[in-house]
């Protein structure tokens, strides 16, 4: 018999983001960045809570467009404090900003991910949730590249669940039905 992963619980949103989003692989560099900076605003908060507000985020973030984000200043750092929608933490908006202009001096932000996976999905077969690692070798040298590239709150283990969600890694268990599908989507789009 075939379950999701554990993780997802019963919530509806978990579900669907684990159903349709999480493992697939994602190849749009503006929609990478997305979720890197959302992983970040994570950090010591449960995912559901940023998934509730995420649509919020979009707005707050103007659509997660580097090229906007990367000119804010102290102004905005100061509208987005009161914005009651998202996470008010002032470091994790700030790092926002700095990972903006961290983003647009890498060429191609999609190649330099998958890069670090030699241009295609890594493919666990893990059977347990307990059996799934927190950040891995990898994560650690991938997160200490984006911080001497001036990337903030891209830890190892933030790095790790990034890689999961974008499906730089599939690690949904072989028992989850979203297993192999992940699994046949490992090329990139032509």
């Amino acid at each position: 018999m075939s379950e999701r992963c554990g993780w997802t619980g019963l919530e509806p949103i978990y579900v669907d983001y684990h159903d349709t989003e999480w493992g697939v692989p994602e190849w749009d560099s503006r929609a990478l960045w997305e979720k890197l900076i959302l992983d970040g605003f994570q950090a010591g908060l449960s995912w559901i809570t940023i998934l509730k507000k995420r649509e919020n985020f979009r707005a707050a973030f103007e659509g997660f467009d580097p090229a906007t984000i990367a000119t804010w200043g102290e102004d905005d750092v100061q509208r987005l404090l009161q914005n009651e929608g998202i996470i008010r933490h002032r470091g994790k908006i700030q790092a926002t900003i700095t990972n903006a202009q961290a983003y647009l001096k890498i060429d191609d932000f999609s190649a330099y991910c998958w890069g670090w996976v030699g241009g295609a999905p890594l493919q666990t077969n893990f059977t347990k949730q307990a059996d799934v690692p927190p950040s891995t070798d990898l994560s650690l040298a991938f997160s200490k590249d984006l911080k001497k590239r001036g990337f903030k709150f891209c830890g190892p283990t933030i790095v790790y669940a990034w890689m999961e969600a974008c499906g730089l890694v599939n690690d949904h268990l072989t028992t989850c039905p979203q297993h192999a599908p992940c699994k046949a989507l490992a090329s990139p789009p032509l």
